[in-house]
Formats: structure tokens, C-alpha cells, sequence
């Protein structure tokens, strides 16, 4: 296209007529008593056609820079996306109920027996009248037995309990567990929580219901001879293929309980507390942070200043080999006038 543009600048009649009518009337007006002005004019005009030639110049390589700089960032843009959409970021959400759905906490007490269960208010336990001797069980509650889910050969006992429902009055249940003797050094009570003691009752399947949630949440455990209180936290937890999972968090504190019985007991005493924590229900789900419609605004942003550039570019070098055209023809004009 250059080399088009300079036959076509070298071409054009209209052009030269017109430089050289110019020319006739400068060296018409042209005084030279001493031949001073005939040697200064010519390089004052060769000074201000450098300066402009060396300013295009500093102009064009600018742009070119600018080009660098906008390749590298669409460069950058693209690997940014593609990393982004490689690994997603966790997102934490909190929603706020009044009432949960009672969970179901599941026992297993093995030779230990439940004396007593109630439902308390505003975190007031009262005390204990008759420790150790059975008491009013006021809980709903579900026994089942069921095979171990990771041998598929020992029989494992469940007591399954409703666990605390209302948050704002800090409802929360209280149980008593009985164990005569023990041949262990240590002994403790299993539990295990899961997310809906309605979806346990209404289950089919009772024993593949509890076979499935002790293969799916984890199990704890409360010691005998303290008071255990457990508060508990809900986590979902959204998965790529639009499943839900849940799981629970708790925070447990022990106090030692003083038994005041008259006689000495060989026998052990449990008590557990469960109460919900807070009333903020936890949603984990993992979201990719990359936008396309951004990056392809980013993108669209960045080729058109490519192309301004481009343009700039052309119409410079353009322009350049014009006034480069023009002082030559000058110069010789004025050359051939002088001679």
C-alpha cells in the first residue's frame, strides 16, 4: 500500500501544477540582494520537516509500544480466565430460620440404659432430683437394629432421638444415661447426628436409612461421669451436579459432675445436652469467579485500540513519505531557480 501511495503521490499531475505555480511565485517574490535568503529559507523549511519526521517517528514507536502492551494483556486475560475456571472459589452464605428441622441424634449405648430425656427452654436445666434412678423420658424416641454397614456382619443397636427444634427460645435436650458395670478402663456413649429425624420415621427402610447415614456422617462420643453439652451448627454443602449434602459442626464443653449419692457406686451416669448454636443456617458452594461476558468486553476493548493503532500507524507513514515527497520536489524547484 505504501509503495502504492508514492506512485500514486509521484503520479499526480494535479499535484506538481500546483507545487510548481507555488514555486514560480516564490521565486517571483523572492528578493536575493546578497543570496542570504536563498540559502537560509531552504533549511529553515529542511529543520521543520526533520522535526516533524522525527516526531511521527517517536509518535509511531509509541503505538507500537501501546500494540506490545495490549497483546500481552489479552495474553494475560486468557490465561487468567482459563486458571479461574480451573479452580473455583468457595462461597459462604448464612440464611437465618427460626426453626430448624429436628435432627436426629442416634445412640449407642450398648449396656448403658436411658433414664431420662426432656425438653428445656432458655438453657435452664433444673437440677437432678433422684440421679441414677429412671425419670420421666418426655422425647420422642425410636429403637432399631440394623447391620454394620462396613463389615455386614455384627448387629449394631440404635436409640434415636428428636433432637431441639426452636432456636429463639434456645430449646435444647437433656439426657440421662444409666451403665451398672463396665469391663473397660474407659467407658463412653457413641452418637450420631443427622439432618431429619421426620425423614427417619417416614423412611421405608429404617435399617438402610441409618446404614447409609453412619456411612455418611461422622460419629462422636460423650464420657461417662461429666456433663457434656454439645451445640451444634448446620452446614449444606452444594456440589457441581446440583446435589446437596449436610453436615454438622458442634463445639462441645464438659463439666465434672459431683456425685453427692450416699453410698459409693461402681455404676457410671451420662448426661449430654445438645442445643443448636446459632440460628444461621450455613451454605457452601463453590462458584467459578471468571466472567466471559467480561473478558469478551476486555477483549473487544483491546483489538479495537489494536486496530486504531494500526490505522495511526498507516496514516503516519503516510504522511511521512508526503513531506518527504514535497521538500524534495521543493528542493529541486528551488535549485533549479537558483541555477
Amino acid at each position: 500500500q505504501l509503495s502504492e501511495d508514492v506512485e500514486q503521490v509521484s503520479e499526480n499531475s494535479t499535484d506538481e501544477r500546483e507545487g510548481e505555480m507555488e514555486v514560480h511565485e516564490d521565486a517571483s517574490s523572492v528578493i536575493l540582494p546578497d543570496g542570504e535568503l536563498g540559502t537560509t529559507t531552504p533549511s529553515l523549511r529542511f529543520s521543520k520537516t526533520c522535526l516533524k519526521n522525527v516526531f511521527s517517528v517517536i509518535l509511531l514507536f509509541m503505538y507500537l509500544l501501546l500494540m506490545a502492551v495490549a497483546v500481552f494483556l489479552v495474553y494475560q486475560t486468557i490465561s487468567d480466565f482459563r486458571e479461574k475456571l480451573k479452580h473455583p472459589v468457595m462461597s459462604v452464605t448464612y440464611k437465618e430460620v427460626s426453626l430448624y428441622d429436628a435432627p436426629g441424634i442416634a445412640f449407642y449405648p450398648g449396656k448403658a440404659r436411658l433414664l431420662s430425656c426432656k425438653h428445656h427452654y432458655y438453657d435452664h436445666i433444673p437440677p437432678l432430683r433422684n440421679p441414677g434412678q429412671p425419670g420421666d423420658i418426655e422425647c420422642t424416641t425410636q429403637s432399631i437394629n440394623y447391620t454394620d454397614p462396613f463389615t455386614n456382619q455384627t448387629m449394631k443397636y440404635a436409640l434415636v432421638v428428636q433432637g431441639p427444634r426452636d432456636v429463639k427460645k434456645k430449646e435444647l435436650v437433656f439426657l440421662q444415661f444409666h451403665l451398672n458395670e463396665t469391663d473397660q478402663d474407659f467407658s463412653a456413649i457413641d452418637y450420631l447426628l443427622f439432618s431429619s429425624f421426620r425423614e427417619f420415621v417416614n423412611s421405608p427402610e429404617k435399617a438402610k436409612f441409618m446404614k447409609d447415614c453412619e456411612s455418611s456422617y461422622s460419629s462422636w462420643k460423650f464420657s461417662g461421669g461429666f456433663r457434656t453439652w454439645v451445640k451444634m451448627s448446620l452446614v449444606k454443602t452444594k456440589e457441581e451436579d446440583g446435589s446437596e449434602t449436610v453436615e454438622f459442626k458442634q463445639e462441645t464443653s464438659v463439666v465434672n459432675y459431683i456425685d453427692q449419692r450416699t453410698k459409693p457406686r461402681s455404676d457410671q451416669l451420662f448426661f449430654v445436652v445438645f442445643e443448636w448454636k446459632d440460628p444461621f443456617i450455613q451454605t457452601v458452594q463453590d462458584i467459578i469467579t471468571a466472567n466471559p461476558w467480561n473478558m469478551i468486553a476486555l477483549l473487544c476493548g483491546i483489538f479495537l485500540a489494536l486496530f486504531k493503532a494500526a490505522d495511526f500507524a498507516k496514516l503516519s507513514v503516510k504522511w511521512m513519505i508526503k513531506i518527504r515527497k514535497r521538500h524534495l520536489k521543493r528542493s529541486r524547484q528551488v535549485m533549479n531557480h537558483i541555477n
